[in-house]
């Protein structure tokens, strides 16, 4: 006990408990969770690509079973479990998760739906054919090696790769402290923008965004704006919105639409989305689908919503975009290993670090070739003057009396290194007859234009760069391909306007809350004393409360009982057969409990000099310019602040220099001149219009115009019709003059 006291070292907690994380972080940022700048891979990616090179599992060569190369990655490699070792096999081989597959795997290896991998007994796996362009030249001293975890055998520190892997496939990985997520790429958008960079050193990142449009994902999509991809590019960090490509198809036999989707944001689980759909529409937070149905298959993702009938699909298709993953944010960290180090790099700085690298490995490659072929023009050269003295060399080596003998001998007698002696003495008799000479000249010329070559391209580094450029224009014609992610420019919502024809719309409003538009040419004009038609269809307590023509380009301002604003598009409104009733206001906008519709207003655009003219329940009055309600948000924007007790009522638009008429409940009214009621901002109150009695309430507001007649009618039906004239001009807050 004492010997093991003695043996005992007193040290700080806190120190060791310092170092040994840090080295615990370090081994995972540096051997797991975070890729090499230069070849783009992790450290179990590399591993898996060597193994298979090593076992001669390449593009054209039989399948070999997963099994097989798993026992051999963990065996000598990567000394972790056979699960991460195969689940990383099987990503390499999914094409909805690598934009350029590196293995080629055959068998089940998972689906978008997140279906499970067979097990590695069944699949089979050999290298993707673009795995070769980061294994080629890894036996001629391009990368170094070490020694592997049990020091029994080498692998490469980093492959020799040909193009930027780390931009074309992209990466995602959580490690100690920091992150990365780096999105995929387009080859031929990456190569080309390498190009531009060798030819054009100094190029900005905004002339490398020329070529390299931004992330192109293997599941394809919509990017929304360009704002995120010019930050990533530009910081190594940014946020960008993916969103899933849908089709509005109109099925001509029962007149309904269906939303088609055929391509989802990158890593969404589709059977989850689906599943969520459906949740949704049984909650009723998304209405108007009749039928859910997944009809993908081999050919591609086709997920079919039929909508009901007269549903509005775009106004549909947005809800689907914000309460589910069919748009859905990647937050790109473009972070890497670089000399040992994590660190954030820019797009200009990924390319350049891989540049250098690049430069590098051609240049050990050159030198190695031309070392190899120093050595074999040598021995061509001891070749040559043999066959130019071969009854001397004949004579020598009959003459000796070992192997050994005849190498010393050849060499004192001709001059020759142990090299030359030894591969004469290895040449076959064959090579002596005149053709073989003549094939020994000719490789002798060859290999001398291969040297001045090989030392033509280390003398010049322009001649390394050309060496470059020549692999990566050659990498671009053999694996290149089109783009598959589309990048919309605006980062606002999709705007379908331009697919909208502009058509004038009777938009009609009951009572009860219910909205819907139909094309003006539904209504034929007819003579005097016709039937007419029925323009909306109403339950037996509700009615039509306003009915008026927009274009499909306008826009519906509606105002709510409680001071908000909101707005719709006319082609979001839904468009219903004469006879419906139409849909719900509030399914189409969000209101709050108890929050009813008070007015609604068409616009065509928010510029000019008009106003929007308030008025509440208790008189209260208020004038804002139309312009301050051009920008509205999902929930809503204050129009008009409302006291307790107190609702608005109606809604006007004015041209800045009219009357305004108020009529209560109890007969009274008012007429004043608009200028009376100043411009107020949206959130404030508003002033007095009328002054009443306690139990009295404003039931309309009028603009009328010179000329008008205002027609009153009271609750048992009994009505009138005033000149405008007759109701004299007063004073905003005066107490009016009797109407009824």
């Amino acid at each position: 006990m004492d010997q093991l006291f003695e043996k005992t070292i007193a040290i700080n907690i806190e120190d060791e408990m310092k170092k040994s994380y840090m080295d615990y972080a370090m081994s995972v940022i540096i051997g797991r969770a975070i890729p090499d700048v230069r070849d783009g891979l992790k450290p179990v990616h590399r591993r898996v690509l060597f193994a298979m090179s090593e076992m001669g599992n390449r593009w054209n060569k039989p399948y070999k079973k997963s099994a097989r190369i798993v026992g051999d990655i963990i065996g000598k490699y990567h000394p972790h479990g056979d699960t991460a070792a195969y689940d990383t096999m099987v990503r390499m081989a999914q094409e909805f998760s690598m934009r350029y597959l590196l293995v080629d795997g055959q068998g089940n290896f998972g689906s978008i739906d997140g279906d499970p991998p067979a097990a590695m007994r069944y699949t089979e796996v050999r290298m993707a054919r673009i795995s070769e362009e980061l294994l080629g030249d890894l036996e001629k001293n391009t990368v170094n090696f070490v020694p592997n975890y049990d020091e029994s055998l080498e692998e490469p520190t980093v492959l020799p790769a040909k193009m930027p892997l780390l931009l074309l496939n992209g990466t995602a990985g959580i490690a100690v402290g920091v992150a990365t997520n780096i999105p995929p790429h387009n080859l031929r958008e990456v190569i080309d923008g390498t190009i531009a960079m060798i030819r054009d050193p100094g190029i900005t990142i905004d002339g490398l965004i020329h070529h390299i449009q931004g992330p192109d994902f293997p599941t394809a999509g919509f990017i929304n704006g360009r704002e995120g991809i010019l930050s990533a590019y530009r910081t190594g960090r940014g946020l960008i919105r993916v969103r899933a490509r849908a089709l509005i198809e109109k099925n001509a036999r029962s007149d309904r639409e269906s939303i088609v989707v055929t391509e989802l944001p990158y890593q969404v689980n589709k059977a989850n989305l689906i599943e969520k759909i459906a949740e949704l529409v049984k909650e009723k937070k998304i209405g108007g689908i009749a039928d859910l149905r997944d009809e993908s298959d081999r050919e591609g993702i086709r997920v079919v919503l039929d909508l009901k009938r007269d549903e509005a699909s775009a106004v549909i298709l947005n809800q689907l975009y914000k309460h589910t993953q069919m748009e859905s944010t990647f937050g790109i960290i473009m972070l890497a290993i670089d000399r040992g180090q994590p660190r954030v790099f820019n797009l200009k700085e990924i390319l350049q670090s891989f540049l250098e690298f690049r430069k590098q490995v051609v240049v050990r490659r050159t030198a190695f070739d031309l070392a190899k072929a120093r050595e074999r023009a040598h021995i061509l050269e001891g070749l040559i003057i043999a066959l130019d003295r071969i009854d001397e060399v004949i004579a020598v080596i009959k003459a000796s009396g070992s192997p050994p003998e005849a190498a010393a001998a050849l060499c004192s007698r001709f001059g020759l290194s142990d090299l030359q002696a030894k591969a004469i003495l290895d040449m076959r008799l064959q090579r002596l007859t005149g053709l073989e000479r003549e094939k020994i000249d000719a490789e002798y010329a060859e290999t001398s234009t291969l040297i001045h070559k090989l030392q033509g391209i280390l003398d010049d580094p322009q001649k390394v760069l050309d060496v470059i450029i020549e692999e990566l224009t050659e990498i671009r014609a053999r694996y290149g391909d089109e783009r598959r992610t589309e990048i919309v420019i605006s980062s606002e919502d999709i705007d379908i306007e331009d697919m909208i024809v502009e058509e004038d719309m009777v938009v009609a409003v009951s009572h009860a809350g219910y909205i819907k538009r139909n094309p003006v040419s539904l209504y034929k004009s007819q003579r005097r004393g016709g039937r007419g038609k029925i323009g909306m269809g109403t339950k037996e307590e509700d009615f039509v409360e306003r009915i008026f023509i927009a274009s499909t380009h306008h826009y519906v301002l509606i105002f709510t009982s409680r001071g908000r604003l909101y707005w719709l598009k006319v082609y979001r409104i839904p468009q219903a057969g004469r006879a419906a009733k139409g849909k719900a206001i509030v399914n189409l906008i969000n209101l709050t409990e108890g929050e009813r519709v008070a007015a609604v207003l068409p616009v065509r655009e928010f510029t000019g000099e008009k106003s929007v003219v308030m008025v509440t329940r208790r008189g209260t009055i208020k004038k804002t310019e139309l312009s301050a309600f051009s920008n509205p948000r999902t929930g809503g924007i204050i129009a008009i602040s409302v006291d307790e007790g107190d609702e608005l009522i109606d809604v006007q638009l004015t041209l800045g220099n009219q009357d305004i008429f108020l009529g209560t409940r109890k007969g009274k009214s008012i007429r004043f001149r608009e200028d009376d009621v100043r411009d107020m901002g949206r959130t404030a109150r508003g002033v007095r219009g009328i002054r009443m009695a306690t139990d009295d309430r404003v039931i309309g507001m009028e603009i009328p115009t010179e000329g008008n007649t205002i027609l009153t009618v009271s609750e048992k039906g009994y009505g009138k019709r005033t000149e405008i004239a007759e109701y004299r001009l007063q004073t905003r807050g005066g107490k009016g003059t009797i109407n009824l």
